[in-house]
């Protein structure tokens, strides 16, 4: 009986000793971490913190949320210019590094998505610039951005659109006004019908009045008679006029109306007969790519000029407005 209370003696001895011993070597690194803090000076302190805070920022800002600030009308009204946004980067597979590989997603873009992209336009400074422009620009916010052209204004690095078109659609247009042939099927129907059955609210904003498509369909026709050293009759100039005079005009239409009469006089002149081929053809959108319009499609330079978009350089999925206040909201 003794040895037994003996051993339990021991036995609590023994934790008794092991507790003292761990709470007095964290009393010791706690009094010497206060200490360094003290000596510390309060300018090493601040960077310190700022820089972790800067890389919590930066995580964020790469894999999951990235802010952008919308420079151009092109996507009236669903966003205006000025609008601060948060993208979802994670949702389509973030990039490893600012503009260098990019994770899988088994989520693709889908049709009627808000997405963003790197501009197929757009001219590189270098990997190190633009991963500093990257860095600057996720850091402030979208506050910052380093990236300016020879005007001081920023380059269009990224461009947001609607992914309208899929794999296997097939677009034309008609005065400004979208048609397509989906993938699988053998009808056309113009875009604003398929989105009203969808229950799609978004507007299509039209800048261009169906008046002014005449004077764009003779403006075109007047510019091939003066490349072949004709003289235009005096409706073709009085189209010209009033085609110059619109603060927004159908270069689709007057390139078409120029191609043609163009053709029709140089038939031989295969350049005419091959670029007007492939305008009448419109959009075909390959498999594993999207068509990206804008919702203000009279003024947006998207894919009815560069063409589909591979899905794999889509880099996020618009998620909500954050500023101003008065229009913050998810997007849709």
């Amino acid at each position: 009986m003794a040895a037994k209370k003996a051993r339990q003696k021991d036995f609590f001895d023994t934790v008794q000793a092991v507790t003292e011993a761990y709470l007095s070597r964290c009393r010791r690194i706690r009094r010497e971490k206060q200490e360094k803090q003290r000596k510390k000076h309060p300018v090493i302190d601040w960077i310190e913190a700022f820089l972790w805070a800067a890389c919590v920022v930066l995580l964020i800002n790469q894999y999951f949320f990235q802010a952008y600030q919308i420079p151009s009308g092109s996507m009236i009204d669903t966003l205006l210019i000025g609008d601060r946004i948060f993208v979802n980067k994670l949702i389509y597979g973030p990039e490893l590094l600012p503009g260098l590989g990019k994770l899988a997603s088994p989520v693709k873009p889908a049709r009627n998505d808000i997405i963003i992209f790197e501009n197929p336009a757009y001219s590189s400074q270098g990997t190190a610039f633009d991963i500093a422009q990257r860095v600057i620009y996720m850091l402030t916010v979208s506050l910052v951005d380093i990236d300016r052209d020879q005007a001081g204004n920023p380059k269009a690095h990224f461009l947001i659109k609607r992914a309208v078109g899929m794999g296997g659609d097939h677009f034309i247009s008609r005065r400004g006004e979208m048609f397509v042939r989906f993938n699988g099927e053998n009808r056309v129907v113009s875009e604003r019908e398929y989105n009203e059955r969808r229950g799609w609210k978004h507007r299509i904003t039209r800048l261009v009045d169906e008046d002014s498509y005449e004077a764009a369909e003779l403006a075109g026709v007047a510019a091939a008679w003066f490349d072949m050293r004709a003289l235009p009759t005096q409706e073709m100039m009085a189209a010209v006029e009033a085609f110059n005079g619109q603060r927004y005009s159908d270069m689709n239409t007057f390139n078409l109306h120029w191609l043609e009469t163009s053709a029709a006089a140089f038939p031989h002149e295969k350049r005419y007969g091959e670029q007007l081929a492939r305008r009448r053809q419109g959009w075909y959108v390959p498999k594993n790519y999207t068509l990206p319009l804008g919702d203000n499609r009279d003024n947006s330079h998207d894919g009815r000029y560069f063409g589909p978009v591979r899905t794999a350089k889509v880099l996020g999925k618009g998620a909500f407005i954050y500023w101003p206040p008065k229009r913050i909201g998810a997007l849709r």
